[in-house]
C-alpha cells in the first residue's frame, strides 16, 4: 500500500508514474478495493497539491529572466483561468493536462480549500473509474 501511495503521489506531480497499473495489479492480488481507492486518492491528491505549492512559490520568480513563462505568457494564462475558472482543476486527473493546471492554479493563488476540493474529487472519480475497469476486463485474468 505504501508503494501505491508513493507511486500515486509521484505520479500526481510533474513527474511521469504510472499509478492505474499499480492500483490494478494490487487489486488483482485481492486487495481490498476501497482501500486502493482511499490510498491512490489521497496520494495523488497530495501530489497535486505540491504542484499547487510549487505554482504558489513560482510566482515570487516571475520577473528573473530564467523563469518559464514570459510577463505575456503569465498574463494570458491568467485571462484564460478567469474565463474558465477553478472548474478546470476537475481535469487534474488528465494526462498531460492535469499537472500544468495544478501548478497555475498556485500561480495564480486559488484559495487551498477549493483546490484541495476539486483537486480530491477529480482525483477519486479518477481511481474509482481506474477500479471499475480493473474490475470489467481484469477480472477474468486475475
Amino acid at each position: 500500500m505504501l508503494t501505491l501511495f508513493l507511486v500515486a503521489l509521484a505520479s500526481a506531480t510533474l513527474l511521469p508514474g504510472g499509478s492505474e497499473l499499480w492500483l490494478a495489479r494490487l487489486w488483482c492480488a485481492g486487495e481490498p478495493a476501497m482501500l486502493l481507492w482511499a490510498v491512490a486518492s489521497l496520494g495523488n491528491t497530495l501530489g497535486s497539491l505540491v504542484n499547487v505549492g510549487l505554482g504558489r512559490y513560482a510566482r515570487h520568480f516571475q520577473d528573473r529572466r530564467w523563469f518559464p513563462v514570459s510577463r505575456r505568457g503569465l498574463a494570458r494564462a491568467e485571462r484564460w483561468y478567469l474565463r474558465v475558472g477553478e472548474w478546470s482543476l476537475l481535469a487534474s486527473w488528465a494526462p498531460v493536462i492535469g499537472d500544468p493546471l495544478t501548478v497555475l492554479a498556485g500561480v495564480l493563488r486559488l484559495p487551498w480549500w477549493r483546490a484541495i476540493l476539486l483537486i480530491a474529487l477529480a482525483k477519486a472519480a479518477r481511481y474509482a473509474l481506474v477500479l471499475w475497469l480493473a474490475k470489467a476486463w481484469l477480472a477474468p485474468l486475475c
